[in-house]
């Protein structure tokens, strides 16, 4: 269970990070590349935050997660310049790649196209009975 405390320092770090990493991705020269953070989760210490996020399109999203894990230190003190008046001390920041996009992406697929499971329930594995 998350406190109010926690919800408040993730919206923070939430807000200011997607800046500073769209921010960083049209300065580096990616243009039509899309970086969102879709969710921040603070460790009840607040000594560790999971920062979740979203790349668009997908084929790069692997090698920007890299690059933005390689650069955490920086990310991190750009971070502190912006919550200074907010946040005492910045959590250390662990990066994931959100793929809920892609997982929502894939049932619309699956519901569209031939492979419905609704429509066709031979897709789905056999439920062995107990």
């Amino acid at each position: 269970m998350e406190t109010q405390r926690q919800k408040k320092i993730a919206g923070v770090i939430q807000k200011d990070l997607a800046e500073i990493l769209q921010r960083a991705a049209t300065d580096g020269g990616l243009h039509g590349t899309l970086i969102s953070v879709s969710k921040v989760y603070v460790t009840t210490d607040l000594s560790i935050a999971k920062v979740y996020v979203s790349i668009f399109p997908t084929k790069k999203a692997d090698e920007l997660l890299e690059g933005i894990r390689s650069n955490q230190p920086l990310i991190k003190h750009e971070l502190s310049q912006l919550t200074k008046h907010q946040l005492r001390r910045v959590p250390e920041l662990s990066f994931f790649l959100d793929d809920s996009l892609d997982y929502i992406e894939n049932i619309d697929k699956s519901l569209k196209g031939d492979e419905n499971p609704i429509a066709n329930p031979d897709l789905l594995p056999r439920r062995k009975k107990s």
